[in-house]
């Protein structure tokens, strides 16, 4: 029997995973996909676009397609859809792992203000400064909507949605940035405070860099806590590791 992966991707993680698991002969892999960008780049093995519709929703559809281990390699702040995948292997008895990249850490002549969540980053901005460059994600800027007296430049793949800010400017792109493309943009915009998500992992670091560089304040929104009881793993080759007992033989 061919051992089924099903991956809740929209990382580059879960991109280099679902690759590395395709190309392994007798292996079937499934990347699903939440559909929030509408052109996610290319993935390996079969591509499932959508929600499932909660815990239970994941369960039946682990079941119906005979999954034999699930990978949660969303972004580390998808709260939701990682205590679903939780619910659902323990229904199931469907093995779960979650794949996470370390978080970031401050280092020397890094002026970092931690915080809780993005209500307390919107709380405190007004103390940092008048033009920020928040890069929360374009989903999630009704939290600082209220803030009628700050300029914000807020970088995304898509337009956002609102409620915004209203005094908000948007710059499609698409990174990886390096530090000098970041050092750019806080120069030309004059932005004198960063709002910045612990992501994690080195494609997203570099404003984290140009900001030390500049010796600007950064507010940084700390992790949801994870499921009690998971396994995770920091990185790609861990969870080949953990799928080892699955190879066909």
């Amino acid at each position: 029997m061919s051992p089924h992966i099903l991956i809740l991707g929209g990382t580059t993680e879960a991109r280099e995973l679902a690759a590395a698991l395709a190309s392994r002969p007798g292996w079937r892999v499934t990347t699903s996909l939440a559909g929030r960008v509408t052109r996610p780049g290319t993935v390996a093995g079969q591509v499932r676009i959508g929600g499932f519709g909660g815990a239970e929703g994941l369960a039946d559809w682990l079941r119906e397609e005979q999954v034999d281990a699930l990978v949660d390699a969303t972004h580390p702040f998808a709260r939701a859809i990682t205590a679903h995948a939780a619910r659902a292997s323990a229904a199931t008895g469907v093995p779960c792992v979650v794949l996470r990249r370390p978080g970031w850490w401050p280092g020397p002549g890094d002026r970092w203000h931690p915080v809780d969540s993005l209500d307390e980053a919107a709380q405190l901005l007004p103390s940092l400064g008048r033009r920020v460059f928040l890069t929360t994600g374009r989903m999630e800027l009704a939290a600082f909507a209220h803030l009628t007296e700050l300029h914000f430049v807020v970088r995304s793949v898509e337009l956002p949605e609102p409620p915004m800010p209203p005094r908000t400017e948007v710059l499609l792109a698409r990174g990886p940035f390096t530090v000098t493309d970041e050092s750019a943009l806080l120069h030309d915009h004059c932005v004198d405070v960063l709002v910045t998500k612990d992501s994690g992992g080195a494609a997203t670091s570099a404003k984290l860099t140009a900001a030390r560089q500049l010796s600007l304040p950064v507010v940084v929104v700390r992790r949801p806590a994870l499921p009690d009881g998971v396994t995770v793993v920091p990185d790609v080759a861990g969870v080949q590791r953990w799928l080892e007992p699955l190879t066909p033989r």
